[in-house]
């Protein structure tokens, strides 16, 4: 598994992979592949965007799955792996709760599980909390 250089924002899934979140434009050590939920530069490593308006759900659930999908077996895998959007909390606490339930943690308890594990503002709306309901 490959080890990130720091360990801020970086989270350990219940099965022992690590995710990053960070806000965008902070600057972060290198990851193996990045989620990018915003407009704006994109990292210099590896990325998919997500088309993820702030405090809303994405535009294309399909895609979004898609693609959190990938961000999972990458991470699950021994990548580092980072989520990112504009201010780190709100879609990016999303994307990482969707993370943690895709690697086994309830759907119901996916949003304190991400608040106490990243950030105690992650997920910032009930239509981001109820779309949490739908992954698998």
């Amino acid at each position: 598994m490959t080890q990130w250089l720091d360990d801020l924002g970086v989270v350990t899934l219940p099965s022992g992979a690590t995710v990053r979140g960070r806000p965008l434009g902070a600057a972060a050590s290198p990851a193996d592949f990045a989620l990018v939920l915003t407009d704006g530069t994109m990292p210099a490593w590896p990325h998919r965007r997500i088309r993820w308006p702030d405090f809303w759900i994405p535009l294309d659930r399909a895609d979004a799955l898609d693609a959190l999908h990938e961000a999972y077996s990458r991470a699950a895998g021994g990548e580092r792996v980072e989520v990112a959007c504009r201010g780190g909390r709100g879609r990016t606490g999303t994307a990482l709760a969707a993370l943690a339930i895709l690697d086994g943690v309830p759907a119901d308890e996916a949003v304190g599980w991400i608040r106490t594990h990243y950030h105690p503002k992650a997920v910032e709306t009930p239509w981001q909390r109820r779309w949490l309901r739908g992954v698998r």
